[in-house]
């Protein structure tokens, strides 16, 4: 890659041997291909064409150890084909290349064909004769780290000095490694993400897996299956229900259970948009296409391409963005604000509201055209009132989640407490039940869920339509008998054990267990 030592006395315009003016031009095209280039590959193809074009190099490879396997591989090469770059494998210690990294020390092989070890893994080398190349091979370090090699062929010449050579690699070697690590640790990280994504699609599916959302109601058996019959198609799905029933959990369920499973799903909430804003959201805009719009930016629609778009709440839209909505829903295609380029979309539309559309429709307030575009298949949610076999279920598996989430150990919900919760008419569904689960685990420092750790919402009579017409004694004893019948399920039966959980004697205890007519026996399972 130096000149013939016949050209090494001739001297450029300044005075400067030409070998050296030579090696300082390509040194500054290399910092050039440095600062400019983004990534590796591009820094190392333009390093390599210089190498190339202004010092003789025929071939040239940049091999990168990976610290997990031990290999070294052939990651960015010039003057090699995909299948030769592809067979350059080596072990540490293996070959020329191998050695250099393992040593972190340079080598150079004037004649490739008088070296043994030289073992030309690629084959790039069988079509010439091998006493007429050189092979240089320097470490790319980062302190004492070998991180790979920087390693070029030229043809050999007698009249060409290839330690000066071997200093140019050196001082090229010393460029690139910072560019070498930033790559390892963009790739690691890269992994790292993917990795990481595929953790949390697994987990998305799992958890959203139609069999585990909660209810063994007839009613919501019925909801199942729809959600089954659905999820393979792409129909458009109208949910309907009260606010707190789960209709973004069976969105979800839907999405996760079909063939877009692993396209995104974005959701959309129509009711928490103003106005003006809604429409941007969906389609997106230019930019200039309204004040503040300083950066085109992607709608809605676009980013769910191949997935699916969840519009919450789609009893809000305005007229003037229902008419659009219909037409991406029948013609597929849209128009960002400000832009006349139409985009098609692929996307599938989940839609959910608690409104009452036909009275909305009556009213004018909803097409009547985008409510049939919408109501290809609807699924109704039942309020929870509808369900109350239903609610213990659903309230243990809060007291799971939360108990697993807050790390306390309360192992389940005392008679009484169950008695209230399936009293109470629930007006926020199944999103008011989990509030009032989460906080009776917060305030809970027991093994059991008592009615005392509800909130006076679910403790008053009025609120739960039990008024207690009972004297203070009779009550007063049906809170003891509970208290005792507690104690005989935390303790299987075992009277002495409950006696101790109460804090009270065995005798006492025997009194009240005959006084109010219990059987032990019926709690030792």
């Amino acid at each position: 890659m130096t000149m013939p030592k016949g050209e090494r006395g001739t001297r450029g315009p300044v005075g400067i041997p030409r070998g050296q003016a030579i090696e300082m031009e390509c040194l500054g095209l290399v910092s050039e291909a440095l600062s400019s280039a983004l990534d590796l590959k591009g820094t190392l193809k333009a390093i390599f064409e210089v190498l190339a074009d202004r010092m003789g190099m025929r071939r040239g490879t940049l091999t990168l150890l990976n610290p997990r396997s031990g290999e070294l591989v052939i990651e960015i090469a010039h003057g090699l084909t995909v299948e030769e770059q592809q067979r350059g494998r080596y072990r540490l210690g293996e070959g020329i290349t191998g050695r250099v990294v393992e040593s972190g020390q340079p080598m150079i092989v004037p004649r490739i064909g008088d070296e043994p070890l030289f073992l030309d893994r690629t084959g790039a080398r069988r079509r010439i004769k091998k006493d007429d190349v050189s092979f240089i091979c320097v470490p790319i370090k980062l302190g004492s780290n070998v991180l790979g090699a920087l390693s070029v062929d030229r043809l050999f010449a007698g009249g060409v000095s290839l330690e000066e050579d071997l200093r140019l690699l050196t001082i090229i070697a010393a460029m690139v490694a910072q560019a070498v690590k930033l790559h390892q640790v963009m790739e690691d990280e890269k992994e790292r993400l993917i990795g990481e994504n595929i953790r949390l699609y697994g987990e998305l599916q799992e958890r959203y897996r139609f069999q585990n959302l909660i209810g063994s109601s007839r009613k919501m058996q019925e909801v199942f299956q729809a959600i089954a019959q659905v999820a393979s198609s792409d129909a458009t799905v109208l949910i309907r229900g009260e606010s707190g029933t789960g209709k973004e959990l069976v969105a979800h369920a839907i999405h996760y259970n079909s063939p877009r499973a692993q396209a995104p799903l974005v959701r959309v909430s129509c009711a928490a948009l103003p106005e003006g804003l809604i429409e941007s959201e969906l389609f997106g805009h230019e930019r200039g296409a309204f004040t503040g719009a300083v950066v085109a930016k992607k709608g809605r629609f676009e980013m769910a391409h191949g997935g699916t778009l969840f519009l919450d709440e789609v009893g809000d839209l305005s007229p003037s963005v229902q008419v659009k909505l219909l037409r991406v829903i029948q013609e597929k295609e849209f128009e960002r604000l400000g832009s006349s380029r139409t985009i098609h979309t692929d996307v599938r539309i989940i839609a959910a509201t608690h409104q009452d559309l036909e009275a909305a429709m009556l009213s004018g307030r909803f097409r009547e055209d985008l409510y049939y575009r919408l109501n290809v298949f609807p699924i109704y949610l039942p309020p929870l009132r509808e369900r109350k076999t239903d609610v213990l279920l659903l309230a243990e598996h809060f007291l799971e989640k939360y108990s697993r989430q807050y790390g306390k150990k309360i192992r389940r919900i005392s008679t009484p407490a169950i008695d209230m919760l399936m009293a109470y008419h629930w007006p926020g569904n199944v999103r008011e039940l989990e509030n009032w689960m989460e906080r009776a685990v917060i305030v809970c420092n027991e093994e059991v869920i008592y009615s005392y750790h509800f909130p006076p919402t679910l403790q008053t009579a009025e609120a739960t339509g039990t008024q207690l017409r009972a004297p203070l004694k009779q009550a007063v004893g049906q809170f003891e008998r509970d208290m005792i019948v507690d104690a005989l399920k935390s303790a299987r039966g075992n009277c002495s054990k409950a006696a101790k959980l109460l804090q009270t004697t065995q005798r006492i205890l025997g009194y009240k267990i005959r006084k109010y007519g219990i059987m032990p026996g019926k709690y030792k399972v």
